[in-house]
């Protein structure tokens, strides 16, 4: 089991339907129960979100999320696509995502950790000595 695995993946998506924004995904064996999602605003300033993997996954499907992180998948139009809303207290985005892109991404994450196999790959010992020792 290597937990230090990580997979990182650069995609593109739409803000407004139409103006493009590089984004980054990101997913560690030794977080698996999360991805992260970064993405460009400024030439080098990058916003992450981190949020469940299982909200991933159940957004590929249909409407998920009540939080700060919403999917919501469109197979109708004849071009498949997922769309992201992320929203703070600092501003709110509507990303479309290529569906297939985000859809071979998890696949690679599941590939590195089974759905259901996490807290093989979880280390409750190092989190709560991260925790106690701050």
């Amino acid at each position: 089991m290597n937990i230090d695995a990580e997979h990182s993946e650069q995609l593109i998506s739409l803000y407004g339907g139409s103006t493009p924004v590089q984004s980054r995904w990101t997913y560690r064996a030794s977080e698996p129960y999360t991805v992260a999602a970064a993405f460009q605003t400024d030439r080098d300033r990058w916003v992450e979100w981190v949020f469940g993997r299982d909200l991933l996954v159940a957004g590929l499907s249909g409407p998920a999320g009540e939080g700060d992180v919403r999917l919501l998948p469109d197979l109708a139009n004849g071009r498949a696509a997922l769309y992201l809303e992320i929203e703070s207290p600092d501003g709110h985005a509507l990303l479309e995502m290529n569906y297939e892109a985000i859809q071979n991404f998890l696949a690679t994450t599941v590939a590195m950790v089974p759905l259901g196999n996490e807290g093989d790959y979880f280390d409750i010992d190092a989190l709560i000595e991260e925790i106690t020792n701050v």
